[in-house]
């Protein structure tokens, strides 16, 4: 199946995001109709309570704008002992809600508490506690027939290289491929397909203006300041070589879904109709077609 034909949306690309001050929220109606308008044909659940968080009333508004509901993104704490069970409360929540809607992909976040609180280092005992409690997700979600993947996320604890390298010594979770927040934290996308393309289980393309991420990175701003500063820029419009990375992923194999995933935040007033988020993602649609089309000739094919 064509890459575009597996092309998902996410509210976070037009500016839906649960964190105060982030930016104007624009209406579960607008999103969802822009993304079917652009082609997409399935989105993931945004942040936590956008969307309906009633089951039925969840798989009724996807099905009247045609479109899949494939997963979403769940924050769960697997480092700390004491919030084990907090996460088997959230992780039961979230599986329940989102498969009952459709959704296979449980993609889960290992952020440092509830709150996004700052990070600070893991030794062995915690990473081997870590991978227990991610063993743990996954046997909960084979209850309802969901997969995990997890997220290297800035300000969790899997945000470095060295990080991603430890959760690939200690468990094997399957991954979301984020190249954007992987080449944040000095990973290598490109090395990161090599040394765990069969643990991709979902792909997030997130393209990254890395001298606008440093601030972040460096604890200097936080995440919303270096989004709104443009941190997260269109496809083919900064630092990742987005290009480079489908086209080898098309080639190793990769059937599953592409989540167009560019963190916007609207900071002005709520943009005209026809305006705004819709015009950046069709930019990044336009792109992900022109890699499309390459890899699809001859020279695309042998490189």
């Amino acid at each position: 199946m064509s890459i575009m034909r597996r092309l998902a949306g996410a509210p976070i690309s037009w500016g839906v995001c649960e964190v105060p001050g982030w930016g104007i929220e624009l209406s579960p109606d607008r999103v969802l109709g822009e993304m079917r308008q652009l082609g997409l044909s399935a989105t993931e659940l945004g942040s936590d309570g956008y969307l309906p968080t009633d089951p039925a009333e969840l798989k009724d508004l996807c099905q009247q704008y045609d479109l899949m509901m494939i997963g979403g993104f769940v924050p769960v704490v697997i480092h700390e002992r004491s919030q084990e069970q907090a996460t088997i409360d959230a992780t039961h929540r979230a599986a329940k809600l989102l498969s009952a809607a459709g959704g296979t992909i449980f993609v889960s976040s290992p952020v440092t508490d509830w709150n996004w609180g700052p990070r600070r280092e893991l030794d062995s005992s915690d990473w081997q506690h870590s991978a227990k409690m991610l063993a743990v997700i996954d046997d909960i979600l084979g209850e309802y027939g969901m997969t995990q993947a997890m997220h290297p996320h800035l300000r969790t604890i899997v945000e470095t290289r060295e990080d991603i390298l430890n959760v690939l010594e200690h468990s094997d979770v399957g991954w979301t491929f984020d190249m954007g927040h992987m080449q944040i934290g000095g990973m290598d996308p490109m090395e990161f397909l090599d040394v765990a393309f069969d643990r991709i289980k979902h792909v997030h393309l997130k393209d990254v203006v890395m001298d606008k991420a440093m601030p972040v990175l460096r604890h200097e701003q936080s995440i919303m300041e270096g989004v709104q500063a443009g941190m997260f820029c269109n496809l083919g419009r900064g630092d990742v070589p987005i290009g480079a990375i489908v086209t080898e992923l098309e080639a190793r194999g990769y059937d599953q879904w592409y989540v167009l995933e560019q963190d916007a935040a609207i900071t002005s007033d709520e943009p005209e109709v026809g305006a705004g988020p819709i015009l950046d993602v069709l930019s990044s649609i336009e792109f992900l077609e022109s890699v499309e089309a390459f890899a699809s000739t001859d020279e695309g094919i042998h490189t």
